[in-house]
């Protein structure tokens, strides 16, 4: 249970397994809340959790054990894809298993069967759980679901065209999970959220990425449930990132969306607004601790569970399988 500060907040004892980038994004938005306390942190690389420890006032322990022994009310587990284990050796799980709630940083594993099994423990265990899809908490996003709403939507293009990223295990389906799994997930988690499910992915792969073996570049064609057809088109070859969103054409309107923009065309007026990024990222901590602390938290502003997010990392893990084999997935 959550303590309490001297002003009577209530004060959430937060943890962290892994203290790379990510992590260290989310303790620079969790030590500007009042209520929340950074207690200690884990990582596989002693060195690095010290300096983080150091930098946000948590102390640096050796392992899952020590950190669940500081008497935690959430942890942040902050890995790279490859280090989501399944059953007994997940740190996730793990925490669940101790009643801890617990923050998963996307994606969920480097494959399906991995996240299947995290998730299969995870409901075992009852605890609330979120995953950092923190699209989901952008303002152009509420502002798309508005626009968009009762519209009857027919195509959808989500493109992420980028550089490679600065960390040596991207370059290696194995290590990554390739770019769908690991970059354009947020697209297609965007695209569950605004237009719906996907039934079927044909997708095709060109080349790899030089120094690795993940794709250079995907194309898949979407086919949705509700009868809309969209493209996603991912590469990786590119010095910075030139264009990372969806567009969606629905009856008389366009929308353009993704994590700091808006686009908007009704046939005669064309808009474009940019906002800060950063404010889906503290959106999307806030609504964390709040769930944790028992306040009440609008879903439609909140980061998935674990088990809905496990439904864009099924998406997700088609579309790479697709690419793969060059067949049509059909999705569950």
């Amino acid at each position: 249970m959550v303590t309490r500060n001297p002003a009577n907040h209530p004060v959430c004892r937060i943890g962290f397994v892994g203290t790379g980038g990510v992590a260290t994004r989310h303790a620079q938005v969790l030590s500007g809340f009042e209520d929340v306390a950074l207690v200690a942190a884990t990582d596989v690389d002693r060195t690095r959790a010290e300096a983080f420890g150091t930098q946000f006032g948590a102390a640096a322990v050796d392992d899952v054990g020590a950190l669940l022994a500081q008497g935690l009310d959430a942890v942040y587990v902050c890995v790279p894809p490859f280090a989501h284990h399944p059953a007994d050796k997940s740190a996730e799980v793990a925490v669940a298993d101790a009643g801890v709630a617990v923050f998963v940083e996307k994606p969920l594993a480097t494959d399906l069967a991995t996240a299947e099994a995290i998730a299969a423990r995870l409901r075992r265990a009852g605890v609330l759980t979120r995953v950092g899809h923190h699209w989901r908490c952008a303002e152009p996003v509420a502002r798309a679901r508005e626009l968009l709403a009762h519209r009857t939507i027919r195509l959808v293009s989500g493109t992420w065209w980028d550089k490679v990223p600065p960390v040596s295990w991207w370059l290696h389906q194995a290590r990554s999970g390739g770019p769908v799994v690991e970059q354009a997930i947020h697209l297609l988690d965007l695209a569950r959220v605004l237009v719906g499910e996907v039934e079927v992915v044909q997708a095709s792969a060109s080349g790899t990425v030089p120094g690795g073996d993940v794709d250079a570049a995907v194309v898949a064609l979407l086919s949705f449930v509700d009868g809309a057809v969209g493209t996603l088109g991912t590469a990786s070859v590119l010095g910075a990132k030139h264009r990372a969103g969806i567009e969606i054409v629905a009856e008389g309107l366009v929308v353009g969306v993704g994590e700091d923009w808006l686009e908007v065309y009704d046939g005669v007026v064309s808009s474009r607004a940019e906002f800060d990024r950063w404010t889906a990222c503290v959106a999307a901590d806030r609504a964390f601790v709040d769930a944790v602390a028992g306040r009440p938290v609008d879903p439609l502003h909140s980061p998935p569970d674990y088990e809905e997010a496990l439904r864009s990392h099924r998406l997700a893990t088609a579309v790479a399988r697709s690419a793969a084999s060059g067949a049509p997935e059909r999705l569950r």
